[in-house]
């Protein structure tokens, strides 16, 4: 660990499912059952009408594409995605739910490509064939030696850290806390009790509610330990950051935490550095089947970001933050053109202004987070 400093790769949404498990080595049952698409290939024409045919099947990597030598070179101490798909063959579609996400686990090898060492699980999708597919997704992903948090059998393996030991430079542990609120369209039924499995909820960005899930990691945590929190809430679209996921968000700082990694729109939202730590207000998606689709192009969520985070280890203060803009072309990410880069830095670094962010220049076509 290089002068007691730790770096985090933070993700948005992975959802390997749907279209992009149709051009893998194993596609699963393509059936759909949403209003105008019930097939998932018709996602991949899509995808091949904006951008050109692609190759059937591709290897694991060709989804994650450039992303992989960045990471490689970046080496982060720790990997957390948001995993935004079931992993089952189940074909019990959830009811009451117009989009359903799933891929073969005859697949998994696309997200372990990645090395990702936490795959937070706490989303609206992680449910959508039910608590089997549930079950299935956690074997799955428990089979390939990876952790994950966020939901679970029951609300005391839902509400479970994922702990990833870092070693060396004064830092113990990551301890990762995951949880999904409804204004990201999880269903409340799909919230964990002690005899039901699902999604650790919390329904509210309240000050008390942050409150509990910091008593919550004061029960794990220990000195050396960088503390994340990770939360799906907010809709798909907008910049707009409600005062009450900002003060559950200082609150969650106040209280200890290092980093808040939020999710759940589809394209990034602000950035704040509060109290000498980084809060992600939405890191957009980073693997999706969305190419193609119209409706939104004002958003370009055609342009996704690799957040590259590092924290001082034995105080988890934020000592840098980079941003890698990629652009989803062909169902593979690849590097953002210098005229991309600058639209999302733009885009960006008006919205982060009210929080006094900052967005520099940064190495090989990055941007940097001001830090002071």
């Amino acid at each position: 660990m290089h002068e007691g400093v730790v770096t985090l790769f933070l993700a948005g949404d992975v959802m390997l499912g749907r279209g992009v498990d149709q051009i893998l080595p194993h596609p699963g049952d393509p059936a759909l059952r949403e209003a105008y698409v019930r097939d998932a290939r018709d996602y991949v024409a899509l995808a091949e009408a904006a951008n050109g045919p692609i190759p059937r099947p591709v290897g694991f990597g060709r989804p994650w594409g450039e992303a992989l030598a960045v990471l490689e070179d970046a080496a982060p101490h720790v990997r957390v995605i948001n995993l935004e798909t079931s992993v089952t063959a189940d074909g019990q579609f959830a009811p009451g739910k117009g989009i359903h996400y799933r891929m073969n686990p005859d697949n998994l090898p696309c997200l372990t490509v990645a090395r990702p060492d936490v795959c937070v699980l706490a989303n609206n999708h992680v449910l959508d064939f039910g608590p089997p597919g549930l079950r299935d997704t956690l074997d799955a992903l428990t089979g390939a030696g990876l952790r994950t948090a966020g939901a679970g059998l029951d609300v005391t393996r839902a509400r479970k850290p994922a702990i990833v030991p870092l070693g060396g430079g004064g830092a113990g542990r990551a301890v990762v806390v995951a949880f999904g609120m409804p204004s990201s369209g999880i269903p409340k039924e799909w919230a964990a009790t002690e005899l039901r499995a699902g999604v650790d909820v919390v329904e509210e960005p309240t000050v008390a509610a942050a409150a509990a899930v910091t008593e919550r990691l004061r029960e794990v945590a220990g000195p050396g330990d960088i503390t994340v929190v990770s939360v799906h809430w907010g809709p798909n679209w907008g910049y707009h950051v409600s005062p009450a996921e900002v003060r559950f968000a200082h609150a969650l700082v106040d209280r200890g935490v290092d980093i808040v990694h939020g999710h759940s729109s589809h394209h990034p939202r602000p950035l704040e550095v509060y109290g000498g730590r980084l809060i992600l207000y939405g890191c957009g998606d980073l693997v999706d089947d969305y190419e193609g689709i119209g409706g939104h192009d004002g958003y370009r969520d055609d342009l996704r970001v690799l957040y590259l985070v590092s924290v001082a280890a034995r105080t988890g203060r934020l000592t840098g933050a980079r941003l890698v803009p990629l652009r989803a072309r062909g169902m593979r990410l690849e590097h953002a053109c210098a005229e991309d880069t600058e639209w999302l830095r733009g885009v960006l670094g008006v919205h982060s202004r009210r929080f006094g962010t900052r967005l520099d220049d940064g190495p090989d076509g990055s941007l940097a987070v001001r830090t002071r």
